[in-house]
C-alpha cells in the first residue's frame, strides 16, 4: 500500500540535484547492505568523484551508529555522511555545503519519498523458509513482487562453487530485472584488545578455537562464515542486532569463552563499534574484517553509469 500511494501520486516524493543510488533489501535482517554500499563508494572513489552517504543511523545516537562508525572507519574522509531519518534533509544539508557528485542511499528501499535513479537490492541467496512470508509471520519487508521496482538485484553469499541459477529463476519469474551474484569475502581479522607491542597485534590470525558472539541482523550467516573460512569454533552467542553491549555482557562473553576452551573472542567488525568503551583482560578479542565480492562487477557499475547518464538533466 505505502509503494501504491507514492506510484499513484497520492504521496509526493522528493528529488536532490545530484544523482541517487539506493542499496536495499525485502527482508529485516542482514543481507551484506553496508559492505555494498562501502563497495560501490570505493568503486565511485576511485574514479575521483565527490561520494555522500546518506543512513538512517538505526538504533544509533548523536547523529551515528555502529555501521556509520564501521562505514568511517574503512572510509574515513573521503567520503561525506548525511544521517538522520529525513534522508532527504541531509541530502540538501550536504549540497548547500559541499560539491557532491553522488549520493548512495543505505537501506533505502522501502524509503520511497527520496527519488532515486537506481536501485540495487541485496537478496539472500540462502534464506530460511520464514524469510519468504511477510511480516510477522516472517521477515519479509514486502513481497519478492516488489523487485519490479528495483534496477538491479544483487544475491549474496552465493558460493563461490555456486552459479546461483535457482534463486536467479525464482527472481525471474516475479521481476525481469538483471541479477548479479556475490559472496562474502574475508579481508582479515584484526586483534582489538592486543598490545601493539605483542605479535597478535593488527593483523594476526586469532588463537584457536574461538568463542564467536555478534549481533547483527543475521547472525547465522556470520557462523555459517566462520565455518566456511575454517574458524574452530568452541561456543557462540546471539544479541540482539545493534546490541548496545554492556561491561556485564563482557565478563559473561569472557567467562562462557574459558569455560568452553577459548582461546580468542572472535566478533564481526560492526559490533566492535559498540564494545570499544569496554574492556576485556582475560582473552584477546578480534573482529573479522570482511568485504562483498561482486561477480560482473563492472556490468554492475556499467547498468548504474548508464541510469544515471539517462536521468534528466544529466551531463553527458
Amino acid at each position: 500500500m505505502h509503494a501504491w500511494l507514492y506510484a499513484q501520486g497520492i504521496y509526493s516524493r522528493k528529488h536532490l540535484n545530484a544523482p541517487v543510488v539506493s542499496v536495499g533489501n525485502l527482508t529485516v535482517g542482514g543481507t551484506g547492505k553496508t559492505p555494498m554500499v562501502l563497495w560501490l563508494a570505493e568503486r565511485f572513489l576511485q574514479e575521483h568523484k565527490r561520494v555522500a552517504i546518506l543512513t538512517r543511523g538505526y538504533r544509533g545516537t548523536g547523529g551515528t551508529s555502529d555501521e556509520v562508525e564501521m562505514m568511517k572507519e574503512r572510509l574515513g574522509d573521503r567520503v561525506i555522511f548525511g544521517v538522520g531519518p529525513d534522508r532527504y534533509q541531509e541530502g540538501k544539508r550536504i549540497e548547500a555545503e559541499h560539491p557532491v557528485n553522488l549520493f548512495l542511499l543505505d537501506d533505502g528501499f522501502q524509503h520511497l519519498e527520496l527519488i532515486r535513479d537506481v536501485d540495487i537490492v541485496l537478496v539472500d541467496w540462502s534464506p530460511l523458509p520464514s524469510a519468504r512470508l511477510l511480516l510477522p509471520a516472517g521477515s519479509m519487508r514486502e513481497p519478492l513482487s516488489a523487485l519490479r521496482r528495483a534496477t538491479a538485484v544483487v544475491l549474496t553469499r552465493v558460493p563461490s562453487d555456486s552459479p546461483g541459477t535457482a534463486e536467479i529463476e525464482r527472481i525471474q519469474k516475479f521481476a525481469k530485472v538483471q541479477t548479479f551474484c556475490a559472496e562474502t569475502k574475508l579481508l582479515g581479522y584484526r586483534c582489538v584488545n592486543c598490545d601493539e607491542e605483542t605479535p597478535a597485534a593488527g593483523e594476526a590470525v586469532p588463537p584457536q578455537p574461538v568463542f564467536a558472539f555478534c549481533g547483527i541482523g543475521n547472525p547465522d550467516a556470520f557462523f555459517s562464515d566462520l565455518q566456511n573460512w575454517g574458524v574452530e569454533v568452541v561456543g557462540r552467542k546471539v544479541f540482539r542486532d545493534h546490541h548496545a553491549y554492556t561491561a556485564h555482557d563482557a565478563k559473561t562473553l569472557q567467562e562462557d569463552a574459558e569455560q568452553g576452551g577459548a582461546k580468542a573472542l572472535l566478533t564481526t567488525e560492526k559490533d566492535i563499534q559498540n564494545l570499544k568503551k569496554l574492556r576485556f583482560v582475560k582473552l584477546p578479542l578480534y573482529c573479522c574484517k570482511i568485504a562483498i565480492e561482486t561477480r560482473d562487477g563492472e556490468a554492475l557499475c556499467a547498468l548504474i553509469k548508464k541510469k544515471i547518464r539517462l536521468r534528466p538533466g544529466a551531463a553527458e
